[in-house]
Formats: C-alpha cells, structure tokens, sequence
C-alpha cells in the first residue's frame, strides 16, 4: 500500500490550484494589462512575465514513465518561478508585511527544490545567498533620519565593573 505524506499532498494541490489559475490567467492577461502600467512599476511588470514565461516553459516536460521524477521535473520551475516573482517583489514591493511573505516564500520554495531532488537522488542546485532587501538604483531608500543612532547614550551596568 502506497501512502503520500501530506507535505506532498499540499505540494500537489498547490500545483493543481496553480495550474488552474493560470490557465484562467492566461486568457485575461493581455486584457488586464490594456492599460499602461505605471512607469515605476514596468520593471516589475516586466520581471514577472519573465519568471511566468520561463516558469510554464520548464514545466512542459515529456514524461519518462516515471511519475516521481516527473512530478519534480514539474514542481521545480514552478518553485523557481515563485521564487523569481517573491524576488521582484522584494525588489520593487513597498509593503513589508508582502516583503516578509516574499522573503518567507524565497526560503521555503528554495528548501522544498532541496526535499524534491534528495528524495529521488538527485545533485542538489549550487548554493545561493538568500535575497537581501536591496532595491535597484532606480528607486529610492527610505531616507536616512538625521537622528537615528546619533546622540543615543545608554547607561547600562556592566556587571564586571561592579566587581572590581
């Protein structure tokens, strides 16, 4: 008797919801872009359509009678593409609650790719450093308070001078 772990039940149902959605997304893309995008928001616009193109490209594969090495050969773009979209966020999103999401979905996709290829034997990807929160030149940080970390003196015990 074969029994599936519910991790891979949620990785499947994920895909399935994915797919679905995308199939429905496909067809309404060009209608919900008829407007111009906003000039900030173009390079990010751009970005993701990449990772999606990329993304339903990888997933395409012709299958080797192996339903296990299969099912990852699909799962890793589609990991991959979420984890090229969570990066455009971090790189152009402006609410950190998304941020953190993003940050949060860039560290589990990156560990279920992992799962995936250990379970069949597989080389693991070469290691990466997690994504910072850089943003490109193009937009502006937050700006620097004056005050911040200036001025600020704290008095606290130190408990090794006491002994002295």
């Amino acid at each position: 008797m074969h029994t599936s772990s519910p991790h891979a039940g949620r990785m499947f149902l994920s895909a399935v919801v994915v797919l679905t959605i995308l199939s429905f997304c496909g067809s309404s893309a060009s209608a919900s872009r008829s407007q111009p995008a906003a000039p900030d928001e173009a390079p990010f616009l751009a970005e993701n359509d990449t990772a999606m193109a990329r993304m339903m490209d990888d997933m395409t594969v012709t299958p080797t009678g192996d339903v296990d090495r299969d099912f990852v050969a699909m799962m890793v773009p589609h990991h991959q593409g979420a984890i090229d979209m969570a990066q455009a966020e971090l790189r152009y999103g402006h609410n950190e609650q998304l941020r953190r999401i993003a940050q949060e979905i860039v560290v589990e996709q990156q560990q279920e790719i992992v799962a995936m290829r250990v379970a069949l034997g597989q080389p693991l990807p070469p290691q990466v450093a997690a994504p910072d929160q850089q943003r490109p030149a193009s937009i502006p940080a937050v700006p620097f308070h004056p005050t911040s970390r200036q001025g600020i003196q704290m008095n606290l015990p130190n408990p090794k001078r006491e002994d002295q």
